[in-house]
């Protein structure tokens, strides 16, 4: 009988992937702190899931059946977004506050390692069951 990885590991499978892919945008908010004109981004963890299970991206509507297939490849795709500013522009264009951004930061590695914490548990259990422990 095979394992089906999808019934086993649920959704953490991909949280791990988008955790690791919104601490590097989270890092890259921290780096650029005094960068001039940087945006702090964001990665909206609910779309980015949605396309991670459905490893579908953003699709183009047609109109009329002779229109080609298309897919649209963007930040938003992989659900990062640029973040609204909490404070006022301090002159140079730069929107980060670093602390949110430290803050931000720790919560999401808090979230990655519950989620690495709770895939070693299921795999502990598949290698249990596999060896009739």
């Amino acid at each position: 009988m095979a394992i089906n990885f999808e019934k086993a590991f649920g959704i953490h499978q991909y949280t791990i992937g988008i955790r690791a892919r919104r601490t590097e945008v989270l890092a890259g908010n921290i780096v650029n702190a005094d960068t001039p004109g940087y945006k702090a981004r964001d990665i909206n963890f609910k779309d980015a899931l949605l396309n991670a299970r459905s490893r579908s991206g953003v699709f183009l509507n047609r109109t009329h059946e002779s229109h080609k297939f298309a897919q649209s490849f963007s930040m938003a795709q992989s659900g990062e977004l640029y973040r609204i500013s909490n404070q006022p522009d301090t002159g140079d264009g730069n929107n980060v506050d670093t602390e949110v951004e430290r803050n931000l930061f720790m919560k999401n590695s808090l979230e990655y390692q519950a989620s690495l914490e709770f895939l070693n548990s299921k795999i502990s259990g598949l290698r249990k069951a596999i060896k009739g422990q």
